[in-house]
């Protein structure tokens, strides 16, 4: 009998649960669902059109859309070849979607239901062969009759995400089969029923795809052999209709949507019996808020902490150390999942003692290939010895727990998206009124943190509140632009003229123990 934990592709996914299991449900979404003889058999056909149209190895396709089951039957089959599919995140603003198609050298493009002529706003983009609507490539998909092909193995890229660029661009993440599946290996055999799976569970996908924590959930599901429970996109009553009638047992959902649902009025009627896990991350979550859930939801509460560049959790806070009451581990981010080195160093890389601030270090199968295209930034965050630097500070306790201290960098987390200050300033940059600007993140009961700009009138000119809010907004997407505007006199600088971001932030979370909300 074949031990799926050492399985470490697609194809050998797909393969296998196609002959293991081939009536059961392997995706549904909405009215459709699709079973894993039938995925293997559509995902065979995505990879023999795929070659069709002349891609590759290495090749590039691109999808820009809401969560589809359409979505992962293009990524699974362009994986089993190792062409790597690059989600593009459908709340961009054209112009940054199609520098992100541009940039990762897509050679089609498939548009999700609902955004079937979004493409005529990216503009020209050479690479680019085809757009496909949904309806044209479910049909393409349809007519395509498989043929045999050499299936990718584990070193081969599958997936590209952008995560949100320090520099105003952001930079495309390559992670490959094994960094997807690998760990899995790792985890079998421990004494964590969170991290094994029974054979009637189901997987809710409601986060967008374009993040790990979407499209790693649908990865999930597949690794299991268990169904994934597709919403285009978070929604609460969806997830109530999910939970209650598709059989969910397990989401991941980020602070501030787990707090729309409990505040949603369906919240309190709902059977939630079946429910055995909710996975939070992306931003702690309050205490208060916590509480609640655990007496609404009656699931187990996991804290995970990754990042894109880690193929998403590394760390997690188990169920056993949530309570009610609150705890002192409840403020970490748990310990390193099995497999997963980490260690907390100091600027010139030493690792420093038990309670000691510095840079929080991992070095796992999760760590991604590289950067697309970026030899210096895949250098400078990816050792070659394999070490990710993951710009948080933190510092671990003599248990081995993980405390995220404060953010090296200064990525302000807003809903669960990922917003650098340095891309909202370029955004804002250029306004009449505005000479400087920098951006920072507050504290906010809905999204943990919202972003602000902090902005330094030209002489003789006044800084209008709306005016530079919706000149962001017509730059940027509309969750990264600013939600509150101050006008100072002149930035705060260290000697070297670097603006001292931290003095700007502090007066706001004064009394807090951590600049992370």
């Amino acid at each position: 009998m074949i031990d799926t934990a050492d399985l470490q592709s697609f194809d050998a996914f797909l393969a296998h649960w196609a002959q293991d299991r081939p009536n059961r449900i392997a995706l549904t979404e909405d009215d459709r669902s699709i079973t894993y003889g039938k995925l293997e058999e559509a995902t065979a056909r995505v990879a023999t059109l795929l070659l069709a149209r002349g891609l590759k190895k290495g090749d590039r396709i691109a999808w820009f859309g809401k969560n589809s089951d359409l979505y992962f039957m293009l990524f699974y089959g362009a994986a089993r070849i190792g062409v790597v599919m690059a989600p593009i995140g459908w709340r961009l603003a054209p112009a940054e979607a199609g520098w992100i198609i541009d940039n990762c050298e897509a050679r089609l493009l498939f548009m999700g239901p609902g955004f079937e002529t979004a493409a005529q706003a990216f503009g020209p983009i050479p690479t680019v062969q085809q757009v496909f609507t949904a309806a044209e490539a479910r049909q393409a998909i349809a007519n395509t009759q498989r043929a045999p092909f050499e299936p990718a193995g584990p070193d081969d890229a599958v997936l590209q995400l952008y995560t949100s660029g320090t520099t105003g661009k952001p930079k495309g993440a390559v992670l490959s089969n094994r960094n997807l599946f690998a760990l899995r290996k790792a985890a079998a055999g421990q004494p964590m029923p969170y991290l094994t799976w029974d054979d009637d569970e189901a997987v809710l996908v409601a986060m967008p795809c374009a993040h790990i924590g979407g499209t790693g959930l649908g990865v999930m599901a597949l690794a299991s052999g268990l169904p994934g429970v597709i919403l285009a996109e978070f929604e609460p009553g969806a997830v109530f209709d999910a939970v209650e009638h598709k059989g969910v047992t397990r989401f991941f959902i980020v602070p501030a949507a787990l707090q729309m649902l409990l505040n949603h009025p369906r919240c309190a009627q709902t059977d939630f019996s079946r429910l055995k896990y909710i996975l939070y991350g992306a931003a702690p979550i309050p205490l208060e808020l916590l509480r609640q859930c655990i007496t609404m939801f009656g699931a187990g509460f996991i804290q995970a902490y990754g990042m894109t560049e880690t193929t998403g959790t590394i760390c997690m806070l188990p169920p056993e150390d949530h309570d009610p009451a609150g705890n002192q581990r409840m403020r970490s981010a748990g310990k390193p999942l099995p497999g997963v080195e980490i260690r907390v160093c100091d600027e010139a890389g030493n690792e420093v003692p038990v309670g000691a601030v510095g840079e929080v270090v991992t070095r796992s199968s999760n760590n991604m290939l590289g950067y697309w295209k970026l030899p210096e930034a895949t250098s400078s965050t990816l050792s070659a010895n394999g070490w990710v630097r993951t710009g948080d500070a933190g510092y671990m306790d003599e248990d081995g727990y993980l405390y995220i201290h404060d953010r090296v960098k200064d990525m302000i987390i807003s809903g669960g998206e990922n917003v650098y200050p340095a891309e909202v300033e370029s955004a804002i940059y250029g306004h009449p009124d505005v000479l400087e600007v920098a951006v920072i993140g507050v504290p906010d009961a809905k999204w943990g943190e919202a972003v602000k700009a902090v902005c330094v009138p030209k002489p003789g000119h006044s800084v209008d509140e709306a005016s530079v809010i919706g000149w962001a907004r017509e730059r940027i997407a509309g969750f990264k632009a600013p939600k509150s505007i101050d006008v100072i006199a002149a930035l705060p600088r260290n000697a070297s003229g670097k603006i001292l971001r931290r003095e700007l932030r502090a007066p706001y979370w004064e009394g807090r123990e951590r600049q992370v909300n």
